[in-house]
Order: C-alpha cells, then sequence, then structure tokens
C-alpha cells in the first residue's frame, strides 16, 4: 500500500516512529509513573499541572496521539501514483492552498498554546481556500454565493478575532457568527463534494467527522477526561481531522484515476467488393 503512493513509504516511516514513540512513552508512564514523554508526544507541551499515570489519563493521551499519527500518514502519503489528469489552473491554485492550509496544523506541536499569529495565519489559509474552492467546484456547488459569504465571515473573521483576542478586546457574539458560518461553509462545500467523482466517498467521510467529531467531544469529553489540558489537547486532536481532509482534497485532484478514459475506437465494418 505504500507504494501505491508518491510518498507513502517515508510517510510510513514517520508515522511508525511515532507511533512506536506513542507505545513506548505509554508503557514507561504505566511502569514508573512518569507521564512527562507522553505528555510531550500528545499535549506538546511541558506538564504544568499534577497528572497522575492513571489507566484512563495514559488511555486518554494516547486517544490523543491517533488522530495524529493518522494524519501523518494521510498527509504526507502524497497522491496515488502514476500520471496525474491534466490540472486547470484553478485545479493547482486549490491544490497550493489546501496543502498550505493543511500544513498550517503543524505549527500546533510546536507552537505552545496556539498563538495568536498562529491562529490568523490558520484563518487567513482557510480563506484563501474559501476562495479557490468555489471555481473548481462550479456548479455543483449549489447556493454558490451563499457559501462563499459564509466561508469568508467565517476564516475572515477568525483572523480578526486572533487579533482582538490578543489586544483584549471581546467580539462577543461576532465569534458565535463566524462559527455559524464556518457549519454553513463546511455544509455546503462537503455536499458538493460527495457528487463530484473527483473525490471518493472516504474523503467525504473525512470531512463529515472533522466538523462532527470536535463537537462531540467538545460536548462530553468532560465525561471521560478530569484533567483541563488533556480535553483541551483531546478536542484539538480531533479538530486536526480538518488537516486530513484539506490534504485528501488536494491529492484526490491529482488521483491518476481521475484522467479521463481514452475512447475505444469502433471495429470498422468490412468494405463491400
Amino acid at each position: 500500500m505504500p507504494r501505491h503512493h508518491r510518498l507513502g513509504v517515508p510517510a510510513l516511516i514517520i508515522t511508525a516512529l511515532y507511533a512506536a514513540a506513542l507505545l513506548t512513552t505509554g508503557t514507561l508512564a504505566l511502569t514508573t509513573g512518569d507521564v512527562a514523554p507522553l505528555w510531550r508526544l500528545t499535549v506538546f507541551a511541558q506538564v504544568e499541572e499534577a497528572v497522575e499515570a492513571t489507566p484512563q489519563n495514559v488511555a486518554t493521551m494516547l486517544l490523543i496521539g491517533l488522530p495524529w499519527a493518522c494524519a501523518l500518514w494521510l498527509c504526507l502519503r502524497g497522491p496515488r501514483t502514476g500520471r496525474p489528469p491534466e490540472l486547470t489552473p484553478q485545479d493547482r491554485r486549490l491544490r497550493v492552498a489546501l496543502y498550505a492550509a493543511a500544513a498550517a496544523w503543524l505549527l500546533y506541536p510546536i507552537t505552545p498554546g496556539w498563538p495568536w499569529w498562529a491562529a490568523m495565519l490558520d484563518s487567513l489559509l482557510m480563506l484563501a481556500v474559501v476562495v479557490l474552492f468555489n471555481p473548481v467546484l462550479g456548479d455543483g456547488l449549489e447556493y454558490a454565493g451563499l457559501a462563499r459569504i459564509a466561508g469568508i465571515l467565517a476564516y475572515g473573521g477568525a483572523a480578526v478575532t486572533a487579533v482582538t483576542d490578543e489586544l483584549g478586546v471581546d467580539l462577543g457574539p461576532f465569534v458565535l457568527l463566524c462559527l455559524v458560518g464556518q457549519l454553513v461553509w463546511m455544509v455546503l462545500v462537503l455536499r458538493a463534494q460527495r457528487w463530484d467523482d473527483r473525490w471518493p466517498f472516504v474523503t467525504y467521510l473525512y470531512g463529515i467527522t472533522s466538523l462532527v467529531l470536535p463537537m462531540l467531544v467538545m460536548t462530553l469529553g468532560w465525561l471521560v477526561v478530569d484533567v483541563g489540558s488533556l480535553y483541551y489537547s483531546l478536542a484539538a486532536a480531533a479538530g486536526v481531522l480538518m488537516a486530513t481532509w484539506l490534504a485528501q482534497s488536494a491529492h484526490d485532484l491529482a488521483d491518476p484515476r481521475n484522467r479521463p478514459v481514452a475512447p475505444v475506437p469502433l471495429p470498422t465494418e468490412p468494405t463491400t467488393p
């Protein structure tokens, strides 16, 4: 399977190393009581609160690492091998924007606390995706005007909110309006993507999961997680599925299976003497 993708082998190696590190540090936490190595691999920060190495906490941290491991494999493996289809300029620009927006999630492990500038950069990259997705979806995108307005409101507003939060300005209901805009944009784009032959059903499922799972975690996470940092890290790990959907959407545009099939010439009728 790795050789079916352009970067499948290095992606598999990186994912396997991360998974092995998770299992090793998880075992270390259970046997020695030291959760710091596992914490750094999943929460991506130093341990700043008293966290016991209970089976529940260790299992939660391993659960946090699972979406990150999946994202490493799915994002890094690239498109399928083979000659890609001829892409339009709009397709190429969208692929660049999708990959850039997916790569922004790599800032989360290396920037403690998700600073305002990282949130603003992520929002601006998603704003580019919003603008570039419409022409590629074409007539398959119903309510295209509404989708564009909702997406610009969602991610343009999120960029503004990132700055105002840093300045201590509370925008109140505007934040909720941005979230509604994001929901509307995602639903309309996923609906169009579902019936577009360039994207397989599994990519549509990644998008649906990235939309639904964070909501479930934010709603029900407190029932299974009793450490604040773990709760927010679990929500962030669920959110990384958005990066998976973005990267996979870009992979699929260059999938060789999207090449048009050459017509088979019809047999010629024999000429009568």
